[in-house]
């Protein structure tokens, strides 16, 4: 079962077609919306139903030029790492061996390993963060997490921030592993997120299931071609 299967009544219903129209709507009022429309659902792209084996949660798309290219916490080629994932990268190399801090941001070698690098919503406006706050994006992202949830198990679901708490509230937890922890922001991150060990945890849930785990290491020589 793939994504566009899965997700076409929800494509359907009249919530989604009036925000598609919204969205489509401010691009024609010389509104600058990122990501891309041909890079809005990047993260289920790059990452099947079938393969989801972890999902970290984001919350909206960077706003600034260039960053956003339709992956939680990830940036294009050539773009500065944002605060947020420089503390990631913080927390993999105490975490993880064998981890050195890329010089670029972009995650996709991870959504391709099955880590569902998912924003709660999926459009921003240039500038504005949480612009496209309840606009439709919540309704569909929780459809998501809700197909996962009933229908996969041993899913690490990875929740950071209050935001991401309350949007894995019915996780079933007897099925799916639920890490949580502050978000990673500058003005958090030193209550917990860091020394969190969310990345070996996952690696070691899935281990423990007898399935493949993530490679979090992240090479400066196979940048993507996506950004």
């Amino acid at each position: 079962m793939d994504w566009n299967t899965l997700l076409a009544d929800e494509q359907q219903k009249p919530y989604f077609q009036t925000m598609l129209a919204q969205i489509k709507q401010q691009r024609q009022h010389g509104i600058t919306i990122y990501p891309s429309d041909k890079k809005l659902y990047q993260a289920l792209e790059l990452t099947p139903f079938e393969q989801v084996k972890v999902v970290i949660l984001g919350q909206d798309p960077y706003h600034g030029e260039g960053q956003a290219h339709g992956l939680a916490f990830s940036v294009g080629n050539g773009i500065k790492v944002p605060p947020s994932l420089v503390n990631i990268y913080k927390e993999l190399a105490s975490d993880i061996d064998d981890f050195k801090i890329p010089t670029h941001g972009d995650l996709t070698s991870w959504a391709k390993q099955g880590v569902l690098l998912l924003n709660t919503i999926l459009s921003v406006q240039q500038g504005n963060a949480h612009s496209h706050a309840k606009l439709g994006w919540e309704s569909y992202t929780d459809k998501i997490i809700e197909l996962l949830n009933q229908q996969k198990q041993n899913i690490v679901f990875i929740l950071w921030g209050a935001n991401a708490h309350k949007k894995g509230k019915f996780i079933d937890q007897k099925k799916h592993c639920v890490l949580t922890s502050v978000h990673p922001s500058p003005l958090s991150a030193y209550r917990g997120f860091l020394g969190c060990r969310h990345f070996s945890k996952t690696n070691c849930y899935l281990a423990r299931h007898q399935l493949p785990i993530i490679d979090w290491r992240i090479s400066d020589k196979q940048l993507s071609l996506l950004a």
